[in-house]
């Protein structure tokens, strides 16, 4: 049986716009896709220990989804992404910039960034992991589920999980019921019902 994984689009469409991330943090190589529950981080900017910590503490399955204040330094890059996949963490989503693109696509580990910057980092503060961080604008909270791909990212509430991802199938399926009409003929007008 496959694991239902809903596009971001599908999904912000069922969740509205107040769980959008904001859209200057994108994939960092083609076809980078995050699907899974956050284990929500707080570090400081030029500074990854936090994301050390998380590697370490982090669920197997987790999306890490860290507040590193949108800096521009390489807070994340190959060495911590193999820490990452060998403790079964599934991607990265992070206000902040990484580095080491080559080697996280190389990975097929998926990284959502707000920027690649080449500058390293100190290991100074521990940061806080397990509870909540604001990444893109939006309050994470662990436990959260990420979606994120080319199209953008959202963040569905726990609590609101199961019917956003029934709602989220059913505008798949009605989705497709469109293509198909379309392709038999009909244009979009008749579909939607809107003014020739």
């Amino acid at each position: 049986m496959t694991l239902y994984k809903p596009s971001a689009a599908t999904v912000a469409e069922v969740v509205g716009h107040a769980h959008t991330l904001q859209s200057a943090l994108r994939p960092v190589w083609p076809g980078a896709r995050l699907h899974g529950p956050a284990y929500a981080v707080r570090g400081v900017p030029g500074d990854n220990l936090a994301l050390h910590r998380a590697v370490a503490h982090a669920p197997p399955g987790s999306v890490i989804a860290a507040d590193v204040g949108g800096a521009p330094y390489g807070h994340w890059g190959e060495v911590l992404a193999v820490a990452a996949q060998t403790r079964g963490i599934t991607g990265l989503l992070i206000d902040g910039s990484v580095r080491d693109v080559d080697e996280l696509e190389a990975l097929r580990f998926p990284v959502v960034a707000r920027g690649i910057a080449l500058s390293g980092t100190t290991k100074r503060h521990p940061g806080h992991g397990g509870a909540t961080a604001v990444v893109g604008g939006r309050l994470v909270r662990s436990g959260d589920l990420v979606v994120a791909d080319r199209d953008g990212c959202v963040v569905v509430p726990a609590a609101d999980l199961a019917a956003v991802l029934h709602r989220a199938r059913e505008r798949d399926v009605a989705e497709r019921e469109v293509l198909t009409r379309i392709r038999a003929g009909e244009t979009t007008l008749q579909i939607y019902g809107l003014p020739a």
